[in-house]
C-alpha cells in the first residue's frame, strides 16, 4: 500500500499538538539567548519567516535573513538552484524563527528531511526574542 505522507503504514492521523510533540522531538529546540550567541560566534544562521505584517509590526532580527515561509526549502537546499549564498551546504545550522514558536518547528521538521540535521527552531519564537530583550530594529 502507497503512503503519500510521513505517516508509517496503519497509523492514524493525529492533531496538531501530537504532530508538533513528534517533530520536535527529532531536534533539539533552542532558547532566544543561545541563538542570539551561537549567531554572533557565526555558529548559526537565524532565518526570520514571519509575514510581511509580522515584519513591519514587530520589528527584525538583526542579522537574520528573512525567507517567507513558502519560500524557506527552496532558498535553504544546498543543492538547489534558488538557494540562498548562506545555503553552502547540509551542515548548516539554521535557527528558524516564526513569531511564537509554532510554525517554525514544522519548517524546521522540513528542512530535516532535506538533509539539513542540524535546523532547529526558536522557543516562543519572535516574541521569546523580544521579551527577553535581544536586539530588534525598526
Amino acid at each position: 500500500m502507497a503512503v503519500s505522507d510521513d505517516r508509517a503504514v496503519g497509523d492514524q492521523p493525529v492533531g496538531i499538538e501530537e504532530l508538533l510533540d513528534r517533530v520536535r522531538a527529532g531536534y533539539a529546540r533552542v532558547e532566544a539567548r543561545e541563538a542570539y550567541e551561537a549567531a554572533r560566534a557565526g555558529e548559526a544562521l537565524l532565518v526570520d519567516i514571519r509575514y510581511a505584517a509580522l515584519r513591519e509590526r514587530d520589528g527584525l532580527i538583526p542579522g537574520a535573513l528573512v525567507v517567507e515561509r513558502n519560500e524557506l526549502e527552496w532558498r535553504l537546499d544546498p543543492q538547489g538552484s534558488h538557494r540562498v549564498a548562506e545555503a553552502t551546504s547540509h551542515g548548516l545550522r539554521a535557527v528558524v524563527i516564526c513569531n511564537e514558536g509554532y510554525a517554525s518547528s514544522l519548517a524546521a521538521a522540513s528542512l530535516h528531511r532535506l538533509g539539513l540535521h542540524r535546523a532547529t527552531d526558536l522557543v516562543g519564537g519572535f516574541q521569546a526574542w523580544k521579551a527577553a530583550g535581544l536586539p530588534v530594529t525598526s
